[in-house]
């Protein structure tokens, strides 16, 4: 005969044995008021028992021993499997909130990067994500970055994938520190953004070095971290500290015009808004929001003087884009990028844009140099 296979059964709540006391009680003909009176105890007291609220004491137990003649070892052992058990259900009840929170932060595209380490032990690996953010336990991390305080300072992004995005700014934000960086000085991001776009004729990988040197010689940390999953974002802008503006990129697009437009745009929020918000370069706003509206036309003129646009939308041949580029003294990527906006012909002229040849490690070691 087939042995039956036994299954453990773990309830998921636990029964105070103050419980067991009520039931004795009532089969002994007492009430709670005669009880309280034969031990000793006050009816709060009891109450308390009954609730689980407070433990049944040794000296408790032998006092119930006297009273009902159920051995005071009973209620001990009932009393300590009460708490163990209360225990388990606590652990395991943080454990599948712990659970549900990790689960919406990207683990594994953190692990795969190297960030954190993986490990196949939950509590682990909760440790892990959380030292990455900086926070002792998960309400930390949600009064950084999820209260209404904290949010109504940050782009609407958050609210659509708060895990993704969190963990692209973390990241950003531990690169951004490691890069030491003068005082911010208006004037002098405004005159380095200049030098910037005399630059950007180069290929990104090439002309990075000299961009990042010159936005921290005016308070402004440059970073690429590519994007992550649920995360889609191409840029974003925040101040580390009232001397510090962190400019974020990621590779979204994988093509220079792109890059060099959320630069300028990330730019424009830092020289032009308030310090105590987060901006996300998320094109869903750039219809409605007046800000994004705005640092949208900051990037345009420092790119290409809007007298172009005339001779960039009538631009028929390839010929024509070579040649507008070389009077607007920009790359070719980028003025087709213009005549793609401006025509609303997305295909037109793909093959002279130029791709996007930058991995984030070259970037790390350009940080680190």
């Amino acid at each position: 005969m087939k042995a039956l296979r036994k299954y453990s059964y773990e309830p998921d709540y636990a029964v105070p044995p103050g419980r067991t006391l009520e039931d004795t009680m009532v089969v002994q003909g007492m009430t709670q008021r005669e009880l309280a009176d034969r031990t000793g105890l006050t009816v709060q007291t009891l109450n308390r028992i009954f609730n689980g609220k407070q433990p049944i004491t040794y000296e408790t137990a032998n006092k119930l021993e006297l009273v009902t003649g159920t051995p005071a070892s009973f209620w001990i052992n009932l009393e300590g499997q009460y708490r163990l058990q209360l225990n388990k259900v606590v652990e395991k009840q943080a454990l599948q909130k712990n659970q549900a929170w990790l689960e919406t932060i990207p683990v594994k595209e953190l692990v795969s990067r190297k960030v954190i380490p993986a490990s196949d032990d939950s509590a682990t690996q909760l440790r892990e994500v959380l030292r990455f953010f900086g926070v002792s336990n998960i309400n930390a991390w949600k009064t950084i970055w999820e209260k209404p305080a904290v949010a109504a300072r940050r782009s609407a992004c958050f609210e659509s994938s708060p895990g993704p995005t969190s963990a692209w700014i973390q990241l950003g934000h531990l690169k951004a520190r490691k890069i030491k960086s003068s005082p911010f000085e208006k004037t002098k991001f405004l005159e380095c953004l200049k030098k910037v776009r005399g630059l950007i004729k180069q290929p990104v990988a090439e002309c990075l070095p000299e961009v990042t040197r010159l936005c921290a010689s005016a308070g402004v940390a440059f970073v690429v971290v590519p994007e992550f999953k649920k995360a889609p974002w191409s840029g974003a802008a925040e101040w580390l500290t009232p001397e510090k503006a962190m400019l974020l990129l990621s590779l979204r697009g994988k093509s220079e015009d792109r890059f060099w437009f959320s630069f300028f745009h990330e730019a424009g929020h830092i020289l032009n808004d308030s310090k105590k918000k987060t901006y996300i370069d998320n094109k869903d706003s750039y219809t409605h929001d007046s800000l994004e509206i705005s640092a949208n036309k900051f990037a345009s003129d420092m790119l290409i003087p809007r007298e172009f646009d005339c001779c960039i939308t009538a631009a028929k041949t390839r010929e024509d884009i070579v040649r507008i580029a070389n009077h607007a003294d920009v790359s070719i990527s980028i003025v087709v990028g213009r005549f793609q906006y401006l025509t609303q012909k997305w295909d037109l002229f793909n093959s002279l844009k130029q791709p996007l040849q930058l991995e984030e490690a070259t970037f790390d070691d350009m940080i680190s140099s």
